[in-house]
């Protein structure tokens, strides 16, 4: 009896513990469905939600005074997101869909993006040489598995059984399969759309959107494209704007890997750095300003995220904002600027059509109490708005107008450098200014080596002081001079002015060098004393960029403060509210040198200006020195000996504002004057038409 007793309680006590946990079941059940009803209704139960990036609005690049420079304006995409689009078991529909916008396509002559790798003539299928770069990811065993030895057909037939596409004509599967090859190497997901094709007309974008229902995961975009005031304005300063090549992918790619990988970064900042980071078809600056300036220009993109709920419907809405990129402002003035470029065109234009030599060159001018770049022409030069489809044309032609002369061609600078010599004579007590050597037009200091003087002004077998040597630029007093000096004093105040060092500007530039024993015998040559006089005229082996030149003179100009050069004023954010940089004056070096001294070399400069006739009339004062310089070259194997002319100056000289610097290849120094002229007289707002030319015939070193 108490056994069953025993067995009856239990089972009664199970019965209970059974009916009191179904009780706390239906309770909270009933406080879902009726208490909280409203609250959970609000809540979508969804199956999976996607995010695709926003593209940010790139920034603009202006001038000195706001004019936009580059800018950019709006245009259709047509993307493929993969959340609306066929899966990819669903290959026949996939196909329809994509074979019907490429016939769109081709119908209203729209550019596509696919995968260059065939080529189709005549019958006859062949590989392009695009296949290099798809060739990997083809043949792969987990793609087509191809041997390395299949040929085009081979291919092409793979794709055709890996899409389905044996139904459509040779013609079309080539399209469909170009276009999902280039899918596949841009990683195609619901988490990255692809682009189909850019800038889209208006009406063929209607088109698609009428038929929304059948264009299943089509849709548009508004993007940005780089638009132009006018290409031709500094195309080497602001430089140019595309597509992301494969290197360049790598490399940003591994950098955000390697950046991603912190084990220190918040989630947050780990999104920063993926919305920060590049796709396959992305674009980024190439060069310029463009390039130097990307991370500030191309802002970061935005999150939009599509959820899809448990009843098969689909919501989208923007989870993350994109953060569009800043505003860069030069220093430069677009019409000033572009005048400064028809000056020099002009010059080399003429020195061509008379002497039927090819010549080249480049001007800086600059602010000689700031060193901002106020205009920067190099000549030949191109246009940005054809840039693209010249660039074969640009990439080999022989004049090289792609190459920015200005910051990157170094030259021997000829006398341009007698002024730093005549300064370091004075400071280091090797002359006075009114100490005189007589010329008569040789220099026989070494028995071994005759030097001369080229007797600009018919100075021969007259007494030359500091001014008279500049002015008539006398090699026989600078050689001796120089002589004095020594080539590693020489040396020290070339590098004081910036001669063979970089300027500090923010586009890429050639560092050049200052002759010096250690530079000759590092090379593998011998320095001889020779050498060091001819240095001290400007050849030996010193190289110097135009740019160079002028924050050398600038340098002169202001009294021996020398600035990092620059052509980045300020940069702003994308609606102008907040100023994200200013530049500020950063000094380089400063020349330790009375004002007496540098008195007196301006003085031998404003003489020369004086001498010349492209300066008489001036209202205002003009220091200035030219130069020759030899140099040689190999043409069609043959060494062919020219001169390269130069002159730097700057304006007012008893209130110095801005230097110019004009360099010009393969011809000598005369007649320069005339183009700096035109220079100042259109920065001082002077509306003169200076025609004088320099008597022919004399070369001023």
């Amino acid at each position: 009896m108490r056994g069953a007793y025993s067995i009856k309680k239990r089972a009664t006590a199970f019965v209970v513990a059974v009916l009191f946990v179904i009780s706390l079941f239906i309770a909270d059940l009933f406080r879902i469905q009726i208490i909280d009803a409203d609250e959970y209704s609000s809540k979508n139960i969804y199956y999976s939600s996607a995010n695709t990036q926003i593209k940010a609005i790139r920034g603009e690049i202006l001038d000195s005074t706001g004019q936009p420079l580059v800018y950019s304006s709006q245009s259709n995409s047509i993307f493929i997101d993969a959340s609306y689009f066929p899966s990819a078991s669903k290959k026949d529909e996939r196909n329809e869909i994509i074979i019907s916008l490429l016939r769109l396509f081709k119908e209203n002559e729209i550019e596509y993006n696919f995968a260059d790798i065939f080529l189709y003539e005549n019958g006859e299928l062949s590989f392009t040489e695009e296949i290099s770069t798809y060739r990997k990811m083809l043949f792969a065993k987990d793609y087509l598995n191809l041997n390395d030895y299949a040929t085009a057909q081979n291919c092409l037939d793979a794709l055709c059984d890996y899409y389905k596409l044996q139904e459509y004509s040779t013609e079309e599967a080539i399209m469909l399969a170009t276009v999902y090859v280039a899918m596949t190497r841009a990683d195609f997901s619901k988490n990255n759309p692809y682009t189909i094709a850019e800038a889209v007309p208006t009406d063929t974008v209607a088109l698609i959107k009428e038929q929304s229902r059948f264009y299943q995961g089509i849709d548009v975009r508004v993007d940005t494209d780089r638009e132009y005031y006018d290409g031709e304005i500094a195309p080497h300063i602001v430089g140019y704007y595309d597509y992301i090549s494969a290197e360049e992918y790598s490399a940003k790619n591994e950098e955000y890997k390697e950046a991603v990988s912190n084990e220190n970064l918040t989630e947050e900042e780990k999104t920063a750095l993926k919305l920060s980071s590049y796709g396959m078809t992305d674009k980024l600056g190439k060069f310029g300003i463009e390039s130097a300036y990307e991370e500030e220009l191309r802002g970061t993109d935005g999150v939009l995220t599509t959820v899809t709920n448990a009843d098969g419907s689909k919501t989208t809405e923007v989870t993350t904002a994109p953060v569009n990129g800043n505003n860069v402002i030069l220093t430069i003035n677009a019409p000033f600027q572009k005048k400064v470029q028809e000056i020099l065109s002009s010059k080399i234009n003429s020195t061509k059509e008379k002497s039927g030599i090819d010549t080249a060159g480049s001007i800086v001018v600059m602010d000689v109490n700031d060193f901002s770049i106020l205009a920067c022409a190099t000549y030949p030069s191109y246009d940005l708005e054809t840039y693209k489809e010249n660039i074969v044309e640009l990439n080999t032609d022989d004049s090289a107008p792609l190459w920015n002369r200005a910051l990157r061609s170094t030259y021997a600078p000829g006398s341009t450098v007698k002024p730093i010599v005549g300064l370091a004579g004075l400071e280091e007590g090797i002359v006075t200014a009114e100490d005189a050597f007589f010329c008569d037009l040789e220099y026989n200091y070494f028995a071994d080596l005759p030097l001369n003087c080229v007797g600009v002004g018919n100075h021969g077998n007259t007494y030359m002081n500091l001014t008279r040597a500049i002015t008539y630029s006398c090699n026989t007093y600078f050689y001796e001079v120089g002589r004095q000096l020594g080539i590693s004093k020489l040396n020290e105040w070339f590098t004081m002015f910036g001669l063979g060092q970089k300027t500090g500007i923010e586009l890429t530039e050639s560092q050049g060098q200052a002759a010096s024993k250690e530079a000759r015998e590092a090379a593998g040559g011998i320095w001889y004393p020779g050498n060091t006089v001819q240095a001290a005229i400007g050849q030996s082996d010193n190289l110097f960029t135009p740019l160079q030149l002028c924050t050398y003179v600038s340098t002169l100009a202001n009294g021996g403060t020398r600035y990092r050069a620059h052509l980045v004023k300020s940069i702003k954010s994308y609606d102008y509210s907040e100023t994200i940089y200013e530049a500020e004056t950063e000094v380089l070096s400063t020349v330790n040198a009375s004002d007496e001294h540098f008195a007196a070399v301006r003085t031998g400069m404003i003489s020369m200006a004086n001498s010349l006739a492209a300066f008489q009339g001036c209202e205002y004062k003009v220091a200035t020195k030219t130069g020759t310089a030899q140099a040689k070259k190999k043409v069609n194997g043959v060494t062919v000996a020219y001169t390269n002319g130069f002159m730097i100056s700057y304006a007012p000289a008893d209130n110095p504002q801005i230097a110019v610097v004009i360099a010009i290849e393969n011809v000598d120094s005369s007649g320069l004057g005339n183009y700096i002229r035109e220079v100042y007289d259109a920065y001082f707002n002077r509306n003169s038409d200076v025609t004088v030319s320099q008597q022919s015939g004399i070369i001023l070193n």
